[in-house]
């Protein structure tokens, strides 16, 4: 039975093995969109892990502050500290622009994270470790990047109107997009997000002095007290929380809800956010491809057996003729469907392993999924080989002699 399925190979190689190239690349790209998508689940998890944080404390009724827009004062983390269970307690902010070096036409969308004035270690929102350079030591323009940005250690950056000098570099440091992280100090962090450049300010005073209102109250100082509200930039987009060893992170997060009127998440209620909405609508997208692309392999699978089936419609009277069981016949048409699908997959997984690297977003190749993969290309291959199964068991032995 064995010898029957290999020589039937031998006799169509070419076409044995170009089909089995082909179906290979469609398994690679499969196992690349599954990575695609495990690798946006793993950076969302070390998007968490790398703020160093227990509770993220942001606007009330937010998903802030990587899934929507989050602004509390600053001075907030000052009242959490005094919570029973809080260790530390630190501001932080977020946004993601598009970032160019000075000398460079070419921009980097990166998210600008503001961290506080620390420590590393201590510190929630710091980036845990460095593979080069230094952290930040000064209180204005100096930034740490991730090496995924493209920046190098000297490089200066632009960040709306004010540059930085890169003085250190992190990896994997990203958002729950992909996007390299930079790190700078909170206040050049909250000038960029929150305060309104000179032409919106100039624009505001215009405004506030035409205002018939403004002008009957007449009050001295009035419109430079407008002006610096319409200009402050005292706000940040989360305060990131560590807590004291023995509390529980739903108790402590309880009761800052409680006492502060502001929205906490723990670190299993910001994971299902990122993963359960942000991802959601890009793992069904992945899920449709998947689906599609198993479609397409099954019908190349099929279609190829089939193929290599009518070829020998003779051969296989021949064999009914003499006495060959109905069984054998399946089985050899079944072996060569699982070859075909076993050189289809090690083509495959080898395209997918070369292949990864070059995406510009993170892809995560598991064992789990290789494993999966492997016994659903052959489930694919034994259902896609019935039809020609089918079609064999119905040939009439006459054929053999009247051919």
């Amino acid at each position: 039975m064995i010898s029957l399925a290999g020589r039937d190979i031998l006799h169509s190689w070419g076409k044995f093995v170009f089909t089995g190239v082909g179906l290979g690349l469609l398994i690679g790209v499969t196992l690349v969109m599954a990575g695609v998508y495990r690798g946006m689940v793993d950076d969302g998890k070390a998007l968490l892990d790398n703020s160093g944080a227990d509770l993220w404390v942001v606007q009330r009724d937010t998903l802030g502050p990587y899934a929507e827009s989050s602004s509390i004062n600053d001075g907030t983390y000052r009242t959490i500290l005094a919570m029973p269970g809080v260790a530390r307690a630190s501001n932080i902010t977020y946004l993601t622009m598009q970032v160019r070096k000075d000398e460079v036409k070419s921009d980097v969308r990166a998210m600008i994270v503001g961290i506080a004035p620390g420590e590393l270690g201590v510190t929630p929102g710091w980036p845990p470790y460095l593979v080069a350079g230094r952290q930040l030591t000064r209180g204005h323009y100096e930034a740490v990047a991730d090496i995924a940005s493209g920046f190098k250690l000297g490089d200066r950056i632009a960040i709306r109107r004010n540059h930085y000098t890169i003085v250190g570099l992190t990896r994997r440091m990203v958002s729950s997009s992909g996007d390299p992280m930079l790190f700078i100090p909170l206040k050049d962090a909250q000038e960029a997000q929150f305060l309104k450049d000179n032409d919106a300010i100039w624009q505001s005073r215009r405004r506030t002095e035409a205002n018939p209102a403004f002008n009957r109250a007449g009050v001295p100082g009035l419109l430079d007290a407008v002006i610096a509200s319409q200009s402050t930039n005292a706000f940040v987009n989360a305060v990131l929380v560590t807590l004291k060893p023995g509390h529980a992170p739903d108790e402590v997060a309880e009761s800052i809800r409680r006492w502060k009127r502001l929205t906490v998440y723990t670190r299993a209620q910001m994971e299902d956010i990122l993963v359960g909405k942000l991802i959601a609508t890009s793992a069904k997208q992945i899920g449709m491809f998947l689906a599609i692309l198993a479609i397409v392999s099954a019908a190349i699978v099929a279609f190829i057996i089939y193929s290599l089936t009518m070829d020998k419609i003779r051969e296989i009277a021949v064999l009914k003729l003499i006495g060959t069981r109905n069984r054998t016949i399946a089985a050899m048409i079944l072996q060569q469907a699982l070859a075909l699908g076993v050189i289809g997959f090690v083509v495959g997984k080898i395209t997918a392993t070369f292949a990864a690297p070059l995406f510009p977003k993170y892809v995560l190749l598991i064992p789990f999924d290789t494993i999966a993969g492997f016994f659903a290309v052959l489930v694919i291959c034994v259902l896609a080989s019935l039809v020609a199964i089918r079609m064999a068991l119905k040939v009439d032995p006459a054929e053999a002699i009247g051919g």
